[in-house]
């Protein structure tokens, strides 16, 4: 099989790691087992039967099913106040609903459900413990409580309005944000203050200067008048003084723009200053971005609002205004000083559109619009206090994306300093973005891809960064310690598949790893530091939780066991991770291939060749040749029962997959669909040398991105497969979302060739081969409308070899097993009749 075993990383069942195989410089491990579970030969039962067989027959009617069947695997992990136990949710049997079960550290494996009115204990959305670590306060929805060393828990606050970002001041008050306003209440006496207030409106004056003439002459000969304005000027002057001097009054708000409106405000821990970020409070979206539904109970049609297209949406600018609270004026926090502000960054991109059109383009260097920066973690604020009130950063971002800056304020001069700018060519990734202070010294850590992966740096205000991790593989998921000896970290550093647990001594540099559990592995460190919670997922066993504590070598601790019986009785196809050598890269293209049992028809010599569907995952940069659970599963056992009935069955992680480093992600800047269906000519070579596959008998699918690799390599390469289904598709990338479409091809004023040479609906006059569309209309991700468009152009273009399948009641994640059952009975027939 030319050399196959050499490029395979094979996602065993429980696998441990032993010896290594390499197609590049670097050397990765090999998962291997003594009790590998292979799927049963090709079975000669039709697996679109109704039930699943005694003969081992994997059916689309079992698999497309309430997922329940095959275990309830435990979700949202966590721990309680102290770290003395665990915590997390399972869903009910026959329920949509979850429960929440809690065990100790001492006794992790014998869980208890926690009763409906005690999970306020252990489920809050969020939690903050004062410097030493004696009094925690938590927010469960609206209501706030509190818990002190040696004493009972108490409940400040129940209901009312909205209470956000909880955080203990310097001086033991705990500030919170409710409406417009950040209070503080001091524990000990209850006593509440306002620290800052804020409005978007006119401030109000006692007496404003005369509009015109006629107005003057009115004040100079109307005595009346002019008694009546010293009498309201010298009212306000002693409210403004009695706010100042005496305890009864608060100080004024503080006023902005009438036509702006917040993005954030937070006041620093020691009460001195407040950082308040404005826009302009302009709709984000066109009342013509509705999306209907059609099937409701009342029997009409349901306009629902959609979110805007990228085409449609217009630049924004951020303004971050610097507030002290002593006088409560407010200084505006120039971007003028940041390095490359008034860069015209997209200059030879809007000179290539510019020459498409005939014209010429001359370089611009008009301020750029910025905002803080948007990640799509929400655990990662772009608005940072030291613990002691006097550092503030703040992560900014370009609005073209091109461009991060971490920045410092100088409070003294009301100036942003900068410590870091991020710059990329293509743009600047919007998920490895955390940032934040150390708890005793005024010393940023953050993550950067400065040198090509997402890495983890330490750096003091204007000195020169410290790069704490390096190599060729991603840092994730930070946790900071207490004493700020370690910072804890998720990462792929021995195989691009496999994350492990680890942490990075601050002051050395010097990394360990904490788990050798070999999969994808997620961890909650507890409140104490002393345990490691895991969630440990492999290829092919869904997850489950381990517990580990920190610092010993003892390996971690499996303490649930939810897998159904069923499940683990079914033969599934266990995936190997292949490194495919790629034609247009120094790096492989990792992927998944499921391979028959049957050797003799892996062997060139076999009378027939094999049948062989490659599925495409979906949102572009997401990993899916990994050793862990996939996002898929219902894929993967249609990979399986495809894989039972005689295919092979390939999953590669093409560029733009996450998990790679900077370069494989960026590679689909303006060109989208382009590097991928490449690397996909690379992986059905691959199928063709290695795994006895006939070229004229390959067929592919995917859903979302996928949904748009089908289109891209049926229309742009036409015999590269002899059929693909296409799962809610884009086919316009105009029609997608800005904060998605924008980073990887600028946006259709600017850059129009980008979106024209990436969009699908371009190149529909290439179908040569059966194509199925299959649309869910009310998709409030991928628009229906995109597949209608298509739809239309395929009929105008006189093509006679597609169908479309749509479902009335179906998201963007399809939610009816009736359903799923559906499209993929389609699915299977089209690669049946076809391949």
């Amino acid at each position: 099989m030319k050399k196959m075993l050499s490029l395979v990383i094979a996602a065993t069942l429980g696998g441990s790691l032993s010896g290594c195989a390499s197609t590049t410089s670097e050397t990765h491990p090999v998962a291997t087992s003594t009790s590998v579970q292979s799927p049963a030969p090709a079975a000669v039962v039709n697996p679109m039967v109704e039930d699943t067989h005694s003969d081992g027959t994997i059916t689309l009617k079992k698999i497309m099913s309430d997922p329940q069947w095959m275990g309830r695997s435990p979700s949202r992990p966590g721990w309680n106040l102290d770290g003395s136990k665990l915590v997390y949710e399972q869903e009910r049997e026959n329920s949509h609903l979850r429960d929440v079960y809690t065990a100790s550290v001492n006794n992790p494996a014998n869980a208890e459900q926690v009763p409906l009115s005690e999970q306020y204990l252990y489920r809050f959305d969020e939690k903050t413990t004062n410097a030493n670590g004696t009094v925690t306060a938590f927010r469960v929805g609206d209501s706030l409580f509190v818990k002190r060393d040696g004493q009972p828990l108490e409940q400040l606050v129940r209901g009312g309005e909205s209470l956000r970002a909880l955080r203990f001041m310097t001086d033991g008050r705990l500030m919170f944000s409710a409406g417009s306003h950040i209070v503080a209440i001091d524990l000990e006496s209850g006593k509440r203050e306002q620290l800052l207030e804020w409005k978007f409106a006119d401030k109000p004056e006692a007496v404003s200067a005369p509009n015109d003439y006629i107005a003057e002459e009115q004040l100079s000969l109307i005595r009346y008048l002019d008694k009546k304005r010293k009498q309201r000027q010298a009212s306000a002057d002693r409210t403004e003084t009695l706010k100042q001097v005496s305890p009864a009054f608060v100080a004024e708000p503080v006023y902005f723009d009438k036509g702006d409106r917040l993005v954030t405000a937070s006041v620093s821990p020691n009460g001195q200053y407040a950082v308040v970020v404005t826009t302009k409070d302009v709709p984000y979206r066109d009342d013509t971005d509705i999306m209907p539904h059609y099937i409701q109970e009342d029997a009409r049609i349901k306009p629902v609002r959609a979110r805007a297209r990228v085409a449609d949406v217009k630049s924004a600018n951020h303004d971050a205004w610097l507030v002290d609270l002593k006088t409560n004026k407010k200084t505006k926090l120039s971007f003028v000083g940041l390095p490359g502000y008034n860069d015209d960054v997209l200059a030879e991109v809007k000179a290539e559109n510019a020459k498409a059109k005939g014209e010429n383009y001359q370089v611009n260097r008009l301020p750029r619009d910025i905002t803080l920066m948007s990640s799509w973690d929400a655990n990662n604020p772009s608005v940072s206090w030291s613990n002691d009130g006097n550092g503030l950063a703040l992560m900014l971002e370009a609005w073209d994306n091109k461009d991060r800056w971490i920045v410092t304020v100088d409070f003294n001069n009301a100036k942003l300093v900068t410590q870091e700018r991020l710059h990329d060519d293509a743009w600047v990734n919007y998920s490895h973005n955390r940032m934040g202070w150390l708890n005793h010294s005024n010393t940023l850590y953050y993550q950067s891809e400065k040198d090509g992966y997402s890495h983890l740096y330490v750096q003091q205000p204007g000195q020169t960064a410290r790069q704490l991790t390096a190599g060729k593989f991603v840092v994730e998921d930070l946790t900071l310690s207490d004493n700020d000896k370690y910072i804890y970290y998720r990462a792929n550093k021995k195989h691009p598949g496999i994350y492990e647990i680890y942490r990075v001594n601050v002051e050395t540099g010097a990394s360990e790893a904490l788990t050798e559990l070999n999969g994808m592995t997620d961890y909650v460190l507890s409140p104490d530091q002393q345990t490691l919670l895991l969630t440990h997922s492999k290829v092919n066993r869904p997850p489950e939780l381990y517990i580990k504590k920190v610092g010993q070598t003892a390996a971690a601790k499996k303490i649930t066991d939810t897998i159904s019986d069923e499940f683990l009785s079914m033969p599934w196809a266990t995936p190997q991770v292949v490194a495919i050598p790629s034609s247009h890269t120094d790096q492989p293209i990792y992927a998944r291939v499921y391979l028959p049992n049957d050797a003799a028809s892996m062997s060139e010599n076999a009378g027939a060749k094999n049948r062989a569907v490659v599925f495409n995952h979906g949102a572009g940069y997401l990993q899916n040749a990994h050793l862990g659970w996939s996002v898929y599963f219902r894929e993967f056992m249609f990979n399986s029962m495809l894989v039972q009935q005689g295919y092979v069955v390939m999953d590669m992680d093409y560029r733009s997959s996450k998990g790679y480093g900077r370069d494989w992600r960026t590679a689909i800047y303006r060109q989208m669909g382009k590097p991928e269906v490449e690397d996909l000519n690379d992986g059905v070579n691959w199928l063709v040398d290695n795994a006895n596959v006939d070229r004229e008998r390959i067929g592919t699918y995917g859903g979302s991105y996928g949904g748009f690799l089908t289109f891209m390599s049926m229309f742009t390469d036409p015999d590269l497969f002899a059929a693909g289904a296409a799962l809610r598709p884009v086919t316009d990338w105009a029609h997608y979302n800005a904060p998605y479409t924008a980073n990887i091809l600028n946006t259709p004023d600017v850059d129009p060739l980008a979106f024209e040479r990436s969009s699908p609906i371009y190149f529909a006059e290439g179908l040569q081969n059966p194509l199925l569309i299959i649309s869910p209309m009310v998709d409030d991700n991928v628009f229906f409308q995109d597949s209608v468009r298509l739809v239309q152009r395929l009929i105008e273009l006189e093509k006679q070899n597609f169908e479309t399948a749509i479902y009335p009641v179906e998201p963007h994640g399809f939610v009816q097993p009736s359903s799923w059952l559906d499209e993929y009975r389609r699915i299977y027939k089209l690669f049946e009749t076809n391949l």
